[in-house]
């Protein structure tokens, strides 16, 4: 996952959870009350500001070693912080769904359900296209496509 964090002087920092040590990570989720990084993950997703701010901190921490979390603090988060998912964050989301709807034979319906919440999720939404193709569910795109011209 990006964590896009913009400055105040308006540049843009991407701050992936990939380059996250495991520490980082154990920190993050100590910092969250002992929430699961699953948990994490998924508020991230809902743009949760004390994740969003959580790991920002983390990569802060490696600047300031004795930052505290209840010290750290973004002012104008909504504006400063987005989440955003990478391609492989989308191909697994897409897989994890044909896996759980491959026995109710409605896999396409469920991905014309997730799409548009992947598309405002990803961090380009040219890869939701890409792991649809990947998946061998390029006729979906073709068909959105087609229902919108």
């Amino acid at each position: 996952m990006i964590i896009s964090f913009t400055q105040v002087d308006g540049t843009v920092e991407e701050l992936s959870t990939d380059d996250l040590s495991a520490r980082e990570a154990a920190a993050i989720e100590a910092a969250m009350g002992g929430a699961q990084w699953q948990r994490i993950e998924a508020l991230l997703q809902l743009q949760d500001p004390t994740a969003l701010r959580a790991v920002a901190w983390a990569f802060r921490k490696r600047e300031v070693p004795d930052l505290k979390f209840e010290d750290f603090d973004i002012p104008n988060w909504r504006r400063r912080l987005k989440a955003r998912i990478t391609r492989p964050e989308i191909e697994d989301a897409l897989n994890n769904l044909m896996l759980q709807a491959i026995s109710s034979k409605s896999e396409d319906t469920q991905i014309d359900l997730l799409t548009p919440h992947l598309r405002k999720l990803a961090q380009d939404p040219a890869d939701v296209d890409a792991a649809l193709d990947g998946l061998g569910k390029g006729h979906l795109v073709k068909r959105r496509q087609d229902s919108t011209d």
